[in-house]
């Protein structure tokens, strides 16, 4: 998207016919303009005391998904089924070249595995029939059963077990992907939250021993903390379930919020942490310390499982060891939900109103805000406000596909502030009144600092070089 809108023919602003004095090409070298109006991103914000978009009728609602309905950031097809819009889709690219960056520093290798899975395999574990209704089955033209892949323990597990050639030296070999999952929910709601089809990152990992699996099984989840904290989200890592999954020890990553569907014990000295329905019975006090345990609700974003050889002793994946004997694979998996994340941030970032994103993941990072059509400041704003845009494109390439640029001139400085606040451009910079003035000066608004600085162009490029994307 942002390469075809890059190559696009865009006009610039800052003439009285339409706002644009160059409404095709442009100078050499100069770097193409991305401009609202040009985005496919269908708005639905609330204007003049009348609501925007909500969902659909009857279906229970949360602010992300209002506010993502609202941004044009989503659109419903079908209960539980979403079109993620361009805008979000960038936002979904970020976060996944994070967790790229994080799984590859603890050697994972990324593959892609398919949806479409045999029955053969999830009979043989016997998640066929204990996974019931919510899993999706299909039968092909020959009567062949498959299901689409809610997890791929199963197929994944198969394929390391066909190399039978696998030696200690090659261990550990963990493995993951991204892909579309699949689950029947029998009552879809909360947007992105609790969908049919949604994105996940899935990890694999295969070890020669307990001990090796369990450093692995740590490793992954220090990766996921540091990813939550590089998000600058209020994770909390709690003792869980094993569910359908399996196996003896599991983790979730939980962001506290009124909506979510887990309830959490937690310690408030950071001793215990568990998924209520991992205790035996009502427990009131920390284990460890003996302080008041309190109670709140969570939205879990990542799930991580030690599985021993549960999976590998099912498909026979074996290695030879350094006795040069067959032995089965210790193995993990691990969870983290691409789609939710996203609408997590939004649900537990925002105000009622107003999208805030995790600053490294915001579909664009910056919005310019020209003078409106026929005001004093026009011409000579509208100018000034293109050369930054032009300067800062050249002197920060990084963030060269990462600025919009608000061409509505017909609308007020203050209704497009409005709106660029809704959407969560985590920086605004707008040519106002003080762009008359000698030196000219900007208004940056730093959304998720909640500050408004009066800057010079040079003091707008300084200020946003620190801004980091993946």
């Amino acid at each position: 998207m942002e390469a075809l809108l890059r190559s696009c023919r865009v006009p610039a602003l800052g003439a009285r016919h339409g706002g644009a004095r160059a409404r095709h090409g442009g100078t050499a070298g100069r770097a193409r303009r991305l401009l609202l109006s040009q985005l496919f991103q269908p708005l639905a914000l609330p204007t003049g005391g009348q609501a925007g978009s909500e969902g659909r009728p009857g279906e229970p609602s949360c602010r992300s998904q209002r506010l993502m309905l609202q941004a044009g950031l989503i659109h419903p097809t079908s209960p539980g089924c979403y079109c993620y819009l361009p805008p979000t889709v960038r936002a979904m690219e970020k976060l996944i070249k994070l967790m790229d960056q994080e799984m590859q520093a603890v050697g994972g290798q990324k593959l892609n595995l398919p949806s479409l899975c045999s029955a053969e395999l999830w009979r043989a574990s016997g998640r066929w029939d204990q996974m019931g209704p919510e899993l999706f089955r299909l039968l092909d033209r020959h009567k062949h059963g498959y299901c689409l892949g809610p997890t791929h323990e199963e197929l994944v597990t198969a394929l390391v077990a066909s190399q039978s050639g696998l030696s200690y030296k090659q261990l550990p070999l963990r493995l993951y992907q991204v892909t579309r999952k699949f689950r029947d929910e029998p009552k879809p709601r909360f947007g992105l939250l609790r969908s049919r089809e949604f994105y996940m990152k899935d990890m694999y990992t295969f070890d020669s021993s307990e001990e090796a699996a369990r450093r692995t099984y740590e490793q992954v989840c220090a990766a996921y903390c540091h990813l939550f904290t590089r998000l600058g989200l209020p994770f909390v890592k709690v003792r869980a379930a094993t569910g359908s999954i399996g196996g003896s020890t599991s983790h979730e990553f939980q962001l506290p919020a009124d909506i979510g569907e887990d309830r959490l014990l937690l310690c408030p000295q950071g001793h215990f942490a568990a998924n209520v329905e991992t205790l035996n019975t009502e427990q009131t006090s920390c284990p460890e310390c003996g302080e008041k345990l309190s109670e709140t609700k969570g939205i879990e974003v990542g799930h991580t499982f030690y599985l021993g050889t549960k999976y590998s002793s099912v498909a026979n994946a074996v290695f030879s060891s350094a006795e040069n004997r067959p032995q089965l694979a210790e193995m993990g998996c691990y969870g983290l939900g691409v789609t939710r994340i996203l609408a997590a941030s939004i649900e537990v970032l925002s105000s009622e109103d107003s999208i805030r994103w995790p600053s490294l993941i915001a579909p664009y990072q910056l919005c310019f805000i020209p003078p409106k059509r026929g005001s004093r400041e026009e011409e000579e704003g509208a100018a000034l406000l293109e050369q930054v845009y032009d300067e800062l494109a050249q002197a920060l390439p990084q963030l060269a596909g990462d600025a919009v640029l608000d061409d509505r001139s017909q609308l007020t400085i203050g209704k497009r502030l409005k709106d660029a606040q809704r959407l969560g451009y985590p920086y605004v910079v707008v040519a106002g009144k003080r762009v008359c003035e000698d030196p000219p000066v900007f208004e940056v608004w730093d959304q998720n600092a909640g500050k408004v600085l009066f800057l010079t162009k040079e003091g707008v490029i300084e200020l946003l070089s620190e801004v980091q994307v993946p």
